[in-house]
């Protein structure tokens, strides 16, 4: 049975973090760690994290000693996982209990080595809000105009990623970058289309920071894909417009 690392960073997220790890806990899958790491230099809820991660020894604490933002916290995990599989959860989201066994398998069988999967939004008291339904992306070309993966349900082989293939430095759209990049390495970003996640939806998150993602968002396509301003802000226009339909 190959070992999966999941990755979870954790930011003031007190209210959820413990029904995200139960969740991941009960999986009906059981060869994984868990590499949990704490950034804020607010250690106040320190103490709550270090009680949670004595349920399970399959639990590893990293406290980082900045704040250092999700993507980076994320890169912390990746160096220190041993899996040959890496699955990202965020701190505020749920798994259904055979996420990883489904999931695992239908990489396995297919020879996949890049996966995400269809799933739900949820609001505060877990109703369902919409639901978003995974697709295939072969080329960076067909995900630059609409962010359509939901971090909580990729899964990756590990050696795929290196220094030069890990989260970027921002404070939203970290992940659309290292899918973007990952897509130009000629690796497709395949769609396992069962709802196996719930997404939350909270109004103080920074997915729901409208300013923050404009601003991220123009970074993407300037800074990261090197195109020129004008190119930018088409680029930037649609995936706002597509962001609105959705």
């Amino acid at each position: 049975m190959s070992l999966v690392s999941i990755i979870i960073p954790y930011y003031k997220k007190k209210n959820f973090i413990k029904k995200t790890i139960l969740s991941v806990l009960n999986q009906t899958y059981k060869r994984f760690e868990i590499k949990l790491i704490y950034d804020d230099t607010d250690l106040s809820e320190l103490r709550y994290i270090k009680e949670i991660i004595k349920i399970d020894k399959r639990i590893s604490l990293i406290v980082n000693k900045t704040n250092i933002g999700a993507g980076y916290s994320r890169n912390q995990g990746i160096k220190k996982s041993k899996g040959e599989f890496l699955a990202f959860i965020d701190a505020d989201d749920t798994w259904n209990k055979n996420k990883l066994k489904l999931q695992l398998n239908y990489m396995k069988m297919n020879n996949y080595k890049f996966t995400h999967t269809s799933y739900n939004i949820v609001n505060n008291k877990n109703r369902i809000l919409k639901s978003r339904i995974a697709r295939n992306f072969f080329k960076a070309q067909e995900l630059l105009k609409s962010c359509d993966v939901g971090l909580s349900t990729v899964m990756i082989k590990k050696n795929l990623l290196n220094k030069n293939l890990l989260f970027p430095n921002l404070k939203t759209k970290e992940d659309f970058v290292l899918w973007i990049k990952i897509l130009d390495k000629k690796i497709p970003l395949i769609a396992f289309k069962k709802k196996l996640t719930k997404w939350k939806k909270t109004k103080n998150s920074l997915s729901s920071n409208i300013v923050q993602k404009i601003t991220d968002g123009y970074k993407v396509y300037k800074y990261y894909m090197k195109f020129g301003f004008f190119k930018s802000i088409y680029y930037l226009l649609i995936l706002s417009i597509n962001s609105l339909i959705k």
